[in-house]
């Protein structure tokens, strides 16, 4: 890459607060993972509807990885499903949507594959794909776009009842 390129680009560390705003996620955190092909968003209930002429996914999001308080309902017209092999080898056949995303304020289209993240650190993994062309990552650093407003009171929500946002698009 050139010199002229690199400075182009914003550089993000290995983890990153960003946004879906199509889903109605306004904050998440993700790992950014320069080894995943795709990225890869923490989705439950997932249901897929081949009833119409375009294929759509319904599921829900829990966006705060430690509060399960915080449920994100979401629908969106079926990509395809594609076959992944997940971190632990295991080949898994995932739906595939293409959403927008938000990174300081960068938006652009990304394919995202839907699968149980609840194991892992991170709801949200940010693959390679998604960087290309547009990011830096420096390994060494973390959440060098900042944290946005209202995030740190996410850790009151689990004295508080269930909130459902549901968001449907298109």
């Amino acid at each position: 890459m050139r010199s002229s390129t690199r400075r182009l680009l914003k550089t993000i560390g290995w983890r990153e607060w960003l946004s879906l705003p199509e889903l109605n996620v306004p904050h998440i955190k993700a790992k950014v993972d320069t080894g995943a092909q795709t990225s890869a968003l923490h989705a439950v209930r997932v249901r897929i509807d081949r009833s119409g002429v375009t294929p759509w996914v319904e599921f829900d999001v829990h966006p705060f990885r430690s509060v399960d308080l915080v449920t994100v309902h979401c629908r969106a017209p079926l990509l395809e499903t594609r076959k992944v092999r997940s971190s632990n080898g295991q080949i898994e056949e995932r739906p595939v949507i293409l959403t927008p995303l938000s990174v300081s304020g960068i938006i652009f289209d990304i394919e995202l594959t839907l699968t149980n993240r609840a194991q892992m650190g991170f709801p949200m993994l940010l693959g390679r794909e998604a960087l290309k062309r547009r990011f830096l990552v420096d390994v060494a650093s973390s959440f060098l776009l900042g944290r946005p407003e209202g995030v740190k009171e996410t850790r009151k929500l689990k004295k508080q009842p269930t909130k459902r946002l549901t968001k449907k698009t298109k």
